[in-house]
């Protein structure tokens, strides 16, 4: 079975952090993480009021679920990034890439959303990934 293709087309800003096109093949397991905070296995919040540190901590509790179901970071097609308005956008994508970034990154989706069901959360990431066996 093939791999995961990603891709990163001529006339579309080309970033490490991702592609714009993923081609996952047939036959591939899918496995969807939901959000995942900066909270601990006791669900206390990470990182009170620093969003960098809480997107390093939501980007490891996603690859902590990722591992749960036999895939890692590479294995993921789509992260879902969502910031509470206001937060240091350039300090969370720079947390987030030092995570995540890679030759064949995987694609983003990012919003801006009022708020979190964490309370004090100023990020959540969620994932799907593909396994090809």
């Amino acid at each position: 079975m093939s791999a995961i293709e990603r891709i990163r087309p001529e006339g579309l800003v080309r970033s490490p952090a991702f592609s714009h096109v993923a081609v996952v093949p047939p036959g591939a397991t899918t496995i969807y993480v939901g959000g995942q905070n900066a909270v601990d296995g006791d669900g206390g919040l990470i990182g009170d009021g620093d969003v960098a540190a809480q997107a390093i901590r939501a980007v490891q509790n996603a690859k902590t679920a990722l591992a749960a179901a036999g895939a890692d970071a590479g294995d993921v097609v789509q992260w879902t990034v969502l910031f509470v308005d206001g937060v240091d956008l350039a300090g969370a994508y720079q947390a987030i890439a030092s995570e995540v970034a890679s030759d064949d990154p995987a694609l983003v989706t990012a919003a801006m959303v009022a708020g979190l069901g964490v309370p004090g959360a100023l990020i959540e990431v969620s994932a799907v990934a593909a396994v090809v066996r």
